[in-house]
């Protein structure tokens, strides 16, 4: 490890220990994880079965009638929202990819969570005889195919999106559904889920023990099948199929990425699937021009030390580490990112492949919130504006200017795109949403609203 390097990490473990605001750079170390275990064949294949499933996506689902069932979000350019965050033209270009608008689950989850129910379907009704291969699926919505899948009940632990997204495709198909959840989870979204006939099972603590007492439950059932969000390959897939999506919408914008036109990306990370699959999607079609960028709340940097540990940098910490061994809460209002300990199976596949990771405070979230609504018009829930940080922390720190310097990126910044992901709020009440943005105007009005790094407009040029 450089000298530089060194003082960046032991600075990072400081401020993390005293939930500051940090930027953390992945050092160039043989201690990266080897070769991820998914190839670009595996995302091909998720990408082909939500096709596969689309008629039948339409016909159970109104709002995608008119996309022929495709559940996409758009990619938006964001000029307004580049102004007020203070990029300027200099820096690049400020792109939104709104998954917060995805329609049937309203978040990222409606990627992952919907594929693997999807999966779990395909594989039944192929071995039930329900249909072979070819066939239409359109024959899974019969009463023979729903007769079939109500003997089954899917279940999965989550905080909330994720419980959204598996919940209402398993009740539209006809499984029995299950959504183990943790103390913080929101109430709209348990009403949400009891709403489709989805069964809400609530657990004091944390999103761990939600996991724990959701996998133990579906153990002893025969007919159960537990979506796992820390170890599922079908998860990671389905979030990663999104990186094809995203080219073509890419292209589709004239947007160029080589080297001398990078891409930045700017991910918030619960237990990392969601982000870790999008990553390695987009590595695998953009290579060494993509560097992306997981955001955590300063309570949760759960997948910032799994990252810091594995480069030898969490002395006397357990591996894999929890936010816990370093005496933070997991306390944050971004509830799909109050995580205590990060996925391996993400870790594995991109613990090698991030450019960083840097955390959030809180306060920050609901403020960028606000400056959303108020430029673009867009609504979000507090945890999707952990990405609009990213520039603020590339630009606008010493480690982030320094990083651009070593990777010889700093002379390409005006040809850059820099593109924030929003991950849920299409199905934030009108009341609970009021309450975001009038606490964030009210923190983006105050005379200190930028938190995470210095302002860009003051920040001295990378």
């Amino acid at each position: 490890m450089t000298p530089l390097l060194a003082s960046v990490s032991s600075f990072s473990l400081q401020a993390l220990r005293a939930a500051r605001p940090v930027l953390w750079i992945r050092p160039e170390s043989d201690a990266a994880p080897a070769a991820a275990p998914f190839t670009l064949a595996d995302v091909k294949a998720a990408h082909d079965r939500f096709t596969r499933f689309a008629p039948l996506l339409a016909q159970l689902f109104p709002e995608l009638q008119a996309t022929a069932g495709v559940i996409e979000s758009p990619l938006l350019d964001a000029p307004a929202m580049q102004q007020t965050l203070g990029l300027p033209a200099s820096a690049g270009r400020l792109w939104v990819k709104a998954d917060h608008a995805l329609p049937v689950a309203g978040s990222i989850k409606a990627r992952g969570g919907i594929h693997e129910v999807l999966e779990f379907t395909e594989k039944l009704a192929l071995a039930q005889g329900l249909i072979a291969p070819g066939d239409d699926y359109l024959k899974l919505a019969t009463p023979q195919a729903r007769a079939c899948f109500s003997q089954y009940q899917v279940a999965v632990g989550s905080t909330g999106n994720l419980g959204l997204s598996i919940g209402v495709i398993a009740s539209a198909l006809g499984f029995r559904a299950a959504v183990h959840m943790s103390a913080d989870a929101k109430e709209w979204k348990k009403a949400r889920l009891r709403a489709r006939g989805v069964e809400v099972v609530e657990h004091p603590g944390d999103y761990e023990k939600a996991v724990a007492a959701g996998r133990r439950q579906v153990d002893a059932d025969p007919k159960g099948y537990f979506v796992d969000d820390e170890r599922s390959a079908s998860l990671f897939l389905g979030y990663a199929a999104a990186a094809l999506a995203l080219r073509a919408q890419i292209d589709q914008a004239g947007i160029v990425v080589d080297a001398e036109h990078p891409l930045f990306v700017y991910l918030p990370c619960g237990v990392g699937g969601a982000p870790g699959g999008i990553a390695f999607g987009l590595s695998l079609i953009y290579g060494k021009h993509v560097h992306c960028f997981f955001a955590e709340p300063v309570q949760s940097p759960c997948f910032l030390l799994r990252m810091m540990a594995g480069y030898g940098q969490l002395p006397g910490v357990p591996v894999p580490p929890s936010v816990y061994d370093i005496d933070l809460t997991n306390q944050t209002e971004a509830d799909g990112l109050a995580v205590p300990r990060a996925s391996d199976l993400a870790y594995d596949a991109v613990g090698g492949l991030l450019a960083g990771v840097y955390t959030v405070a809180d306060d920050t979230l609901y403020s960028d919130l606000a400056r959303l609504h108020g430029s673009e018009g867009l609504r979000i829930e507090p945890s999707a504006a952990a990405g609009f940080s990213g520039p603020r922390h590339l630009l606008g720190s010493l480690q982030g200017q320094q990083w651009l310097r070593q990777r010889g990126l700093s002379a390409h910044l005006p040809r850059a795109t820099h593109l924030a992901w929003t991950t849920g709020g299409l199905f934030v009440p009108a009341q609970e949403y009021d309450q975001f943005l009038s606490r964030g105007q009210r923190l983006a009005a105050a005379p200190a609203a930028h938190t995470d790094a210095p302002s860009l407009h003051h920040s001295r040029r990378a």
